[in-house]
């Protein structure tokens, strides 16, 4: 049986849930459950905070987790990312107070407040500098008021808060994250990342985990599209809705017509609707897509 971890609160956990959902994976219906087995998937679902899962993915104890890139990298796991998900994005940033650093250079030798240390020590030792890391444990913006640091590295959304403690961003970001699935490092994959069969048995499942999160992936992304046209705009229509491999095109009732459907990127299906019908094409209709392999 697969063994998965789940983020267990945070802004992890609500869509990591929704994605698995969709996935076709039972989840659990009440917050305080901490483990749930889905026979039907032969999958065991543990709800871990999310800083831990990493490590105890790396441990071998569980075979797959779903975190966010900051915490695999900032706890130093052995394990690594394998498919990026797409939601609880997030930019770090360093900050100080206006007018102190000119560049990532002026960090030397100051004093670092930040509540990933790991990402932090990381980024300056690929740079060549040194400087000192403070941990603390959330509301890193006031470190610098009360003396602990010169400056302070976190995750920057609207900057907001930072202005409000009179800071302001430097430098380019340190990283940026989202949500992430991860596998022990010392697991065997193929060239192309994915995991291939193993002794153990598991990798077929992790495969199949794989395939139906991606597979959410392109139905969030996609909607189906389909039309009318006449025969002689079709090929202006195809270039508008080429679909994945190509468009399926049927021959209507009506002579010199032709339906058309094709998958089509969401963001864009306004827009495409819009030019479709300027060339002529007619019952143009959008449907969501729940789930597809491809």
């Amino acid at each position: 049986m697969l063994r998965i971890a789940v983020p267990n609160k945070g802004s992890l956990s609500g869509p990591a849930g929704e994605m698995l959902h969709e996935a076709g994976y039972r989840q659990r219906r009440e917050s305080k459950e901490l483990r749930i087995v889905d026979p039907a998937n032969e999958v065991e679902f543990f709800y871990l905070r999310p800083r831990d899962i990493a490590i105890y993915v790396a441990s071998g104890q569980l075979d797959i987790g779903i975190t966010g890139r900051d915490l695999l990298i900032d706890s130093g796991a052995d394990a690594e990312e394998i498919l990026p998900l797409g939601f609880a994005r997030s930019t770090f940033h360093y900050a100080t107070k206006p007018g102190t650093l000119g560049g990532l250079a002026d960090l030397k030798g100051k004093t670092i407040a930040t509540s990933y240390e790991g990402i932090v020590a990381g980024h300056l030792a690929d740079h060549g500098i040194d400087a000192s890391v403070v941990h603390l444990d959330g509301a890193v913006e006031t470190a610098i008021q009360l003396g602990v640091a010169q400056v302070i590295a976190d995750v920057v959304e609207t900057g907001t808060s930072l202005r409000n403690a009179g800071l302001e961003i430097t430098g380019e970001p340190i990283m940026k994250s989202e949500a992430v699935v991860i596998l022990p490092r010392a697991r065997t994959h193929s060239p192309g990342g994915t995991p291939t069969t193993g002794a153990d048995g598991e990798e077929p499942k992790v495969r199949q985990f794989l395939r139906r999160l991606q597979g959410v992936l392109v139905a969030r992304t996609y909607v189906m599209m389909d039309y009318d046209c006449r025969v002689e705009q079709l090929e202006k229509a195809v270039a508008l809705t080429p679909g994945l491999e190509s468009p399926t095109v049927s021959p209507l009732h009506n002579e010199g017509w032709v339906a058309v459907r094709a998958m089509v990127p969401a963001k864009e299906a306004q827009r495409i609707m819009d030019d479709l019908y300027d060339i002529g094409a007619r019952a143009i209709l959008t449907t969501a897509i729940h789930a597809c392999r491809l």
